[in-house]
C-alpha cells in the first residue's frame, strides 16, 4: 500500500481526532431523532430537531453522518381513502368489464374522486372524463367529499356537452356514487350508471 511500517502503527495507535470525537457525539443525538421519528426523518428534519437542542452543525455534516451509518430516511404516503362502500346502497354492475374505451364523445364517462393536500388540510376533487377523448368534462372541488361533490362535477359536465344518446357513466362504488340523489339525478337524465 506503498505505507512505511512506523506509519502504519502510528496510524493504528493514535487517538481519535476532536472532528471524529465530535461526530460520534452527534451520531448518539442523530440516531435519537431518527429512532423517535421511527426512520422517516431525513437531514433536513434531524438538523431542526439538533438545531432545537442548541448544537450547532451543518446540514451536509449531518447528511453525512447519516449516509456513512446507513440512516435512510423512510417514504411514508399519507393515505386517504376515498372509497366507503355502503351495503345498503344499491349499486350498478360494472358493465364496461374494464373496457375503458369508446367510439364516439358522450357515450362512455367515468367518474371518480380524489384528494389533494393543501396547507388548509383535505380538498376533495371529483372528475368526470369522457373515455373517447380521454378530455376532462366535469369537475368540482370541496372540503367535503359527499354527494354534493360528485353531483357539482356531473353537473358541469352535462353543461359542457350535450347528451343525444345513451350516455354510460362508471364509477367505483362509494357511497357517494351509490346515494339515492345521485342516483335518480342521473335516472332522470337518462345516464345509465355502470
Amino acid at each position: 500500500m506503498g505505507v512505511s511500517r512506523s506509519g502504519y502503527y502510528d496510524w493504528r495507535n493514535r487517538a481519535p481526532s476532536e472532528h471524529t470525537k465530535e461526530d460520534q457525539k452527534l451520531l448518539s443525538r442523530i440516531q435519537y431523532h431518527f429512532g423517535r421519528s421511527h426512520g422517516i426523518y431525513g437531514s433536513p428534519r434531524i438538523l431542526k430537531d439538533l438545531q432545537e437542542e442548541n448544537i450547532a452543525v451543518a446540514r451536509k455534516r449531518v447528511a453525512r453522518i447519516m449516509r456513512e451509518n446507513h440512516l435512510v430516511a423512510r417514504c411514508v404516503n399519507a393515505f386517504k381513502r376515498t372509497t366507503i362502500k355502503d351495503s345498503a346502497l344499491p349499486y350498478a354492475d360494472n358493465i364496461l368489464g374494464q373496457d375503458f374505451s369508446a367510439s364516439e364523445p358522450n357515450r362512455r364517462w367515468v367518474s371518480d374522486i380524489t384528494y389533494l393536500r393543501t396547507e388548509e388540510g383535505w380538498l376533495y376533487l371529483a372528475v368526470v372524463m369522457d373515455l373517447y377523448s380521454r378530455a376532462i368534462v366535469g369537475w368540482a372541488m370541496d372540503r367535503h367529499m359527499d354527494a354534493s361533490l360528485i353531483s357539482a362535477a356531473l353537473e358541469m359536465a352535462l353543461k359542457a356537452r350535450s347528451i343525444d344518446s345513451e350516455l354510460l357513466l362508471h364509477s367505483d362504488r362509494g357511497s357517494q356514487y351509490c346515494s339515492r340523489g345521485y342516483q335518480s339525478a342521473l335516472e332522470k337524465r337518462g345516464i345509465r350508471c355502470v
